[in-house]
């Protein structure tokens, strides 16, 4: 019983110490993602709110939303985009862009490429963020965690 409690306590001592090992920083990886030492970024976090022109149910409003669809594909392809998401609504809130660019002025032209902007649905309020380099693998690795559609 003592070896057994000995063997057991030696795991537990070698499991803790390997779980407080600290990560190997990868120099590489930090650059491509535009990390610094520190493994934070520059981004331009993007609010989407309700704008004043509500376009109606109907043909219109679905090719508006296709287009939007496929601009922020477009933008995370070109890897402009790191991230975009629905909201909740609350207080007009509809949507959120998370560009990898350092300004609020490098942004603009961006999201101004997005249909729900042009027909005025939807409104941008602009803000700076800094952030882990990390979130630019977002698009590299979502496509590996979608499960394919059943045949």
């Amino acid at each position: 019983m003592k070896k057994l409690c000995a063997t057991l306590l030696l795991a537990a001592t070698s499991f803790m110490a390997q779980a407080q090992t600290a990560p190997v920083y990868d120099a590489e990886l930090a650059k491509s993602l535009g990390g610094s030492d520190q493994g934070m970024r520059r981004y331009v976090f993007v609010i989407l709110r309700t704008g004043p022109n509500k376009i109606p149910a109907g043909a219109e409003r679905n090719e508006m939303f296709a287009g939007h669809m496929a601009n922020i594909q477009r933008l995370a392809d070109e890897g402009k985009l790191v991230y975009a998401g629905p909201l909740d609504g609350v207080d007009g809130a509809r949507g959120i862009f998370i560009f990898a660019v350092e300004t609020i002025e490098q942004a603009r032209p961006l999201v101004e490429t997005d249909p729900v902007i042009i027909k005025g649905e939807m409104v941008a309020e602009y803000h700076t963020h800094f952030g882990s380099a990390g979130l630019m693998m977002v698009n590299r690795v979502h496509p590996k965690i979608i499960k394919p559609a059943a045949k």
